[in-house]
């Protein structure tokens, strides 16, 4: 491997760090968001099937619950993105969310295949320039 190749497979390595932390942040990103959203959806599972009266317990974040008692009021509020709220009645905000779920669960299983792979070249990129450095100390050592 002569110079330029060794510079060039030194930017390559720079880009694939910057790629793997790109997708560790994104898969990070998505797995909260699934999390979220199935605590919502386990919440809105519970009050769909509560009777009024009922007391349930429902999601603030931060592993927080409110105990509500459920009223007769089947109508739930639900954001649909760019800060967009609908009012939905609970069969369809179980469905939304349960879509939600499936496209975000979608979305994490491609950007962690996405991490391997850049993952996979980065150690194959840094072995080959490990193993040139080596190379050029022995023959330097030797001279």
């Amino acid at each position: 491997m002569n110079d330029t190749e060794l510079r060039q497979a030194i930017a390559m390595m720079e880009s694939y760090k910057e790629r793997v932390e790109a997708l560790s942040r994104q898969v990070q990103v998505l797995r909260v968001s699934l999390d979220e959203v199935s605590m919502a959806s386990e919440a809105l599972k519970a009050f769909k099937d509560a009777k009024e009266g009922d007391e349930i317990l429902v999601p603030t974040g931060a592993s927080t619950f409110i105990p509500v008692k459920v009223s007769g009021n089947r109508k739930v509020i639900v954001g649909i993105g760019s800060n967009i709220s609908v009012e939905k009645d609970v069969s369809e905000s179980v469905d939304y969310m349960d879509a939600n779920s499936t496209e975000i669960s979608e979305a994490l299983k491609k950007s962690v295949e996405a991490l391997n792979e850049a993952q996979n070249a980065l150690t194959t990129i840094t072995a080959t320039v490990q193993q040139e450095y080596s190379q050029r100390q022995q023959a330097a050592s030797t001279q």
